[in-house]
């Protein structure tokens, strides 16, 4: 299931919004990015992956947190996945997820301000 992240130019797209525009390239995949997590069902998949004990957790762990279908379910895992945010591995009849924290680290990156100093508190 493990596909090579969709963030391509991430690594040149992460100096601070503050600091320099984003091109349009990196316009276009952050927002593929953000876009998957501005739903509060996958914000909280997201969540409850990440903060899982051992940072993977089964489909089975997921699915009783919503009162959705478990088709509604795998839908939203399905474009986090695609949005190169988390990974699945099957074993056997469960899917195990776990979060890619470097791309967690490269959009808290682009939203950081350039001079830490001029941020608000």
């Amino acid at each position: 299931m493990s596909k090579q992240l969709p963030i391509v130019a991430m690594d040149a797209c992460c100096s601070p919004l503050a600091r320099e525009p984003l091109s349009e390239p990196q316009a276009v995949e952050l927002a593929k990015v953000f876009k998957a997590i501005s739903d509060p069902i996958r914000l909280r998949l997201l969540s409850l992956i990440a903060s899982h004990e051992g940072g993977e957790a089964c489909v089975c762990d997921l699915t009783d947190a919503f009162d959705v279908t478990g088709p509604t379910i795998s839908h939203h895992l399905k474009v986090l996945r695609e949005s190169g945010l988390i990974d699945g591995e099957r074993r056997g009849t469960w899917v195990y997820y776990r979060v890619h924290p470097e791309v967690l680290a490269r959009l808290s990156a682009v939203l950081v301000p350039a001079d830490p100093a001029t941020a608000l508190v």
